[in-house]
């Protein structure tokens, strides 16, 4: 009997220390996670702080808190460029580029993922090996297209290279591979629906997170762009916002207070933008990673 209490009573210490661990252990993870939350936001913060303070401010200290430069840091960026019209212009080639590749990268992905034509694997492989060549050895040809199509100082130039993405199709198929089914589909087809049909009522739908993902990932990367934009946007009034932002700066000095309040607006829509699909984004990970 004592006996039985004596190991009852060891298992429950056992128990209790176990669970100290594991809160000690939990406790440890959050602070890790919280320190390198804020590592990363900290560049963030020193770039919107700086954009409140003058050139001598930003050379000689580390600014931690606000300055009182930030509306006069503003209308000398506003008189050198027009940061408005460049997010004008970088929300159409971002956002209709996005959107265009959203539904055609889909709809690759759905005939490689789910129509097993000949060829399908060799294609795929074809596209895949896209990825491995850097962009700018396609510059010069790329040019002599824009030219010949007479798309100089025009967006679309911007827009439709964007239709055309190995890293969506990839991610997209695979993700595709692994949670659409071809039950689903056969039903349809047994219902009348039509192949049409069946992509847009069916297959856009149940791979949003994977969409979601990618599309915003392209999104970020062609509104950062700035090699492509500055060989085939010449005129002011079409230029997007990583020109402006370049050109905040000033031409016969450097002038960091307008070019830091440039910066601090320019990421404000993509940070907006994550925010808002970042639920999507991550569950589009966490699916696509797994194949069923």
């Amino acid at each position: 009997m004592n006996t039985n209490l004596s190991t009852d009573k060891k298992v429950k210490i056992k128990v209790i220390r176990e669970k100290q661990k594991m809160d000690f252990t939990t406790i440890l993870i959050y602070i890790g996670l919280f320190l390198l939350a804020l590592l990363c936001f900290l560049p963030f913060y020193i770039m919107m702080i700086n954009a409140t303070h003058n050139n001598a401010s930003i050379a000689q200290n580390f600014n931690l808190l606000p300055g009182g430069r930030a509306i006069a840091n503003y209308t000398t960026m506003s008189a050198r460029v027009n940061i408005w019209t460049g997010f004008r212009n970088s929300l159409i080639v971002s956002g209709g580029g996005t959107a265009l590749l959203a539904y055609f990268g889909t709809m690759a992905s759905y005939g490689f993922s789910k129509f097993k034509f000949p060829g399908n694997k060799a294609l795929f492989w074809v596209v895949l090996c896209t990825m491995m060549v850097p962009p700018q050895l396609g510059i010069i040809g790329f040019y002599n297209v824009i030219v010949k199509l007479n798309l100089m100082n025009n967006l679309l130039a911007l827009i439709i290279p964007m239709i055309a993405s190995a890293q969506f199709v990839f991610f997209v198929r695979q993700y595709m591979d692994g949670t659409l089914h071809k039950s689903i589909l056969e039903s349809a087809r047994i219902d009348g629906a039509s192949e049409l049909r069946i992509f847009n009522k069916i297959v856009l739908p149940l791979s949003l997170p994977a969409i979601a993902t990618m599309g915003m990932f392209n999104f970020i990367f062609s509104w950062n762009q700035l090699l492509i934009p500055q060989i085939v946007l010449r005129r002011t009034n079409v230029r997007t916002v990583p020109i402006i932002v370049a050109n905040a700066r000033g031409i016969y000095q450097t002038d960091y207070a307008p070019a830091y309040m440039a910066i601090s607006l320019s990421v404000i829509p993509v940070m907006i933008a994550f925010v808002f699909f970042s639920k999507h984004i991550i569950g589009g990970i966490t699916a696509g990673a797994v194949k069923g």
